[in-house]
């Protein structure tokens, strides 16, 4: 009997250490099965580059959170800002959420993969709330802080995304943010564009897809123009202007 209980503890004790061991070991790196893996010090994590601003189109923040942590649903982002400015962190910055979908910018066809996407809690028909902008603000500050993000990259999902979403509407004040260092925007009056001009060029550069050019155009209205949609001359003064905005940003 002695010995029996000798044995049992024993056996625990192996069972234990084998425990810690498989924790301590973590999961295998990702790469070509097969192939010999010698760790190299030199490397990080994932920087995001860019930050993609979204509506819900959900009525309230129940809904909102619903659909984002839905495993039917399967979409995601890394934060949700209520209408009262609560912000919430749905997903770790370092990994890679499911909000922008099918989509470019600037080259770039993954742009889930480089990217912050931030929902707000709103119908699509309503103005923002001002404790949410003021939260969107402090959350963006942030960001563009520790990941050095370019000012030009905060956008919407409309503009990475065109002619397939919307958001975040008509109503998101892009100036204000535009104002604070986030993202680009032009007040008139606006010079006109030099002779020879090409908007559909001038949308790429900026970082619309060029293989969708009505499309892009809509989508740099929807984020740049207010009020009744401007004649071609206005249009090539208005790309003009933020390419012009852009390149002193950098």
């Amino acid at each position: 009997m002695q010995k029996w209980r000798m044995f049992r503890v024993r056996l625990y004790g192996l069972l234990l250490i084998c425990a810690v061991l498989a924790s301590c070991a973590g999961v295998p790196p990702r790469g070509l099965p097969g192939a010999p893996f010698i760790a190299s010090p030199s490397f990080d994590e994932r920087r995001p580059n860019l930050v993609v601003i979204h509506h819900t189109s959900n009525q309230d923040l129940r809904d909102s959170l619903r659909t984002l942590t839905s495993t039917a649903r399967q979409v995601s982002a890394h934060y949700l800002i209520s209408r009262d400015g609560r912000i919430l962190q749905l997903v770790d910055e370092r990994n890679r959420a499911w909000h922008a979908g099918v989509s470019w910018w600037n080259g770039q066809t993954d742009v889930n993969s480089a990217s912050i996407g931030i929902e707000l809690d709103n119908d699509g028909n309503e103005p923002f709330a001002a404790a949410q902008i003021q939260a969107l603000l402090v959350l963006l500050a942030d960001l563009k802080e520790r990941y050095r993000i370019p000012t030009a990259n905060f956008v919407g999902h409309a503009d990475v995304a065109p002619g397939r979403k919307v958001d975040p509407s008509a109503w998101f004040p892009w100036d204000q943010l535009a104002r604070k260092g986030f993202g680009l925007w032009c007040n008139g009056p606006l010079q006109d564009a030099p002779a020879g001009f090409d908007l559909d060029l001038a949308l790429a550069a900026l970082g619309y897809d060029p293989t969708r050019p009505q499309a892009a155009r809509h989508a740099f209205l929807l984020h740049f123009w207010r009020g009744p949609e401007p004649g071609l001359r206005e249009q090539n003064a208005l790309a003009y202007c933020l390419l012009q905005q852009r390149a002193a940003a950098r």
